[in-house]
């Protein structure tokens, strides 16, 4: 028997489309109706396909819903699909959705989403960097590397409403994958108009709460109430404004003036600071999220696994998140952070338990193998974002490098976040800092970036067969305990490998005026502005 959810059912139907986060007892003021959010970075695109990173979730997922969208804890809940059916062996997901409209009142219907789909993973479009997370839809990795055509991927619309997409293998997770920016409807209709321009503000056509009505790159993205959006008389903010703040101390200057409500990361190692100037602002949770460093193994000396371990042996995680940072997060010897479903124990690295001389000594005898010493010293650039806690970070891992013998000789660059993480793409650095943040919460979702056929989002170009396969088995393994173990085999082998050298666990640095309401703290650290409301000021005394 095939299993049946309704969407519309309590809790989960209150969190969805009809997203009212204001209170009866919260009345509104014309000055309260504009939600002023920094950013991390200047978005590259607003296309849900073509976009990276959190800074442009924070805009698209504002303005566009999928079949499931996220709750104010970021949990997945059900978005246009109303209710849905899964096949007995898990690989068949029937959706019917919702009848709702495009923002310019064109019926979004089902082909919407197959056209989304086909032209996420049609190689020939978009080349999208994010494919690989829809990768477990039947086909998928064949559309995206041109083996297939886009008309055998498994996703096809049976009418307008109903919305067939069938699997690789079965994923209980589909839901938190469905949410995901890779997955929104996209209006062919509007594509095929103006293509690469149907994101300007005057073309933009989108089916959530907010639309665009102006972007000016590097200085702010605004965004208006979606009048056809079901909820919209409900949401408290008639207008959203983003601002791509990276510099802390500009940051708290805006906070404190009061031109923005709220920002997505601050310096950790500035907390108290922080409090002091914004009491009741800062806002720190655990979060399913690592920092890592990677090497380019398309480039020598960073191909061989020795070069990349000693690197890896030397950063002292611990100074760094006890003397540096003092936010909370936790040293790294692993890719996957704690606390994934059905993942308890994942992988170390296998020295993790070496006091720190022992490791330093290790990075130099394996340097030395490697043909490095006095008279061919080890130089290399190591390139940081420039947002966050990176450029604090860098010099003391520069440090620590060097602390491996004098003739190691690392050099650090700052680089726009935006732009670090489009070389690494294209593999235009040597070593350089990164980080992942969970889109769903379970394991693979780490250890698929390590796999040889992700593309783009394998930074380091890794590649290892075994590796492949062990991720190969887990997809196809249901006994959760076995695949939890097929996973942690394949997290053991990339760390010994060094594809990655884990830094810290993060946790959550954002800062919001205790006057909105509606943000929860959650491990994904995704807060969607149709949940938020300011609270009214009270009258003045007398």
């Amino acid at each position: 028997m095939a299993h049946r959810f309704a969407a519309l059912s309590g809790i989960l139907a209150a969190a969805v489309l009809a997203l009212g986060a204001c209170g009866e007892t919260e009345p509104r003021t014309p000055a309260a109706e504009q939600l002023r959010r920094g950013i991390g970075a200047n978005p590259d695109s607003l296309d849900p396909q073509q976009a990276e990173g959190t800074w442009a979730n924070d805009v698209i997922g504002d303005m566009f819903i999928g079949l499931f969208t996220e709750d104010a804890a970021a949990r997945p809940v059900p978005g246009v699909a109303e209710s849905w059916t899964v096949s007995d062996d898990g690989l068949v997901w029937t959706f019917k959705l919702k009848q709702t409209n495009w923002s310019d009142g064109t019926p979004l219907t089902a082909n919407d989403f197959v056209y989304g789909f086909r032209r996420l993973l049609d190689p020939k479009t978009v080349g999208a960097v994010y494919a690989s997370i829809q990768y477990g839809i039947k086909n998928a990795r064949d559309v995206n590397g041109g083996r297939l055509p886009t008309d055998q991927l498994g996703v096809r619309a049976i009418d307008d409403y109903t919305l067939e997409i069938t699997l690789e293998h079965p994923m209980p997770y589909l839901p938190g994958v469905l949410k995901h920016y890779t997955a929104f409807p996209i209006p062919e209709h509007v594509v095929k108009v103006h293509g690469e321009d149907w994101t300007d503000p005057a073309n933009l056509v989108v089916n959530g709460p907010y639309k665009l009505a102006e972007w000016r790159s590097g200085d702010f993205i605004r965004s208006v109430k979606n009048e056809a959006f079901s909820g919209a008389s409900e949401l408290c903010f008639s207008e959203i404004v983003y601002f791509p703040i990276a510099d802390h101390d500009q940051m708290v200057r805006r906070a404190q003036a009061g031109e923005i409500d709220m920002n997505n990361s601050f310096p950790s190692g500035q907390l108290e600071e922080t409090r002091k100037k914004l009491p009741g602002w800062p806002r720190i949770a655990p979060m399913m999220a690592t920092t890592y460093v990677v090497a380019n193994t398309t480039r020598e000396p960073f191909n061989d696994p020795r070069v990349r371990e000693a690197l890896a042996l030397a950063m002292d995680r611990e100074y760094i998140v006890a003397n540096i940072l003092k936010g909370g997060q936790l040293p790294a010897y692993g890719f996957v952070p704690p606390g994934m479903n059905g993942y308890p124990e994942g992988a170390r690295f296998t020295w993790s338990d070496l006091p720190r001389e022992q490791r330093l000594q290790k990075a130099k005898q394996l340097l030395e193998e490697a043909g490095f010493g006095p008279d061919r010293p080890f130089a290399f650039e190591y390139a940081h974002r420039a947002s966050g806690d990176n450029p604090r970070i860098a010099p003391v891992l520069q440090a620590n490098w060097s602390d491996i013998a004098p003739w190691v000789k690392p050099e650090i660059r700052q680089v726009e976040t935006q732009a670090l993480y489009n070389q690494l793409q294209s593999k235009d650095y040597a070593v350089a800092d990164t980080g992942w943040v969970a889109d769903y919460n379970d394991a693979y979702n780490f250890l698929y970036l390590l796999d040889s056929r992700t593309g783009p989002m394998n930074y380091g170009a890794y590649a290892n067969p075994k590796y492949d396969a062990l991720l190969d088995q887990s997809s196809k393994e249901l006994d959760p305990n076995a695949r939890a173990g097929l996973l942690k085999q394949a997290e053991q082998i990339l760390l010994d490998d060094a594809a990655v050298l884990p830094l810290l666990v993060r946790v959550t640095q954002d800062i919001v005026d205790p006057n909105i309401t509606g943000y929860e703290d959650n491990a994904e650290d995704i807060h969607r502005s149709r949940y938020m409301c300011r609270k009214a000021e009270a009258p003045p005394a007398g």
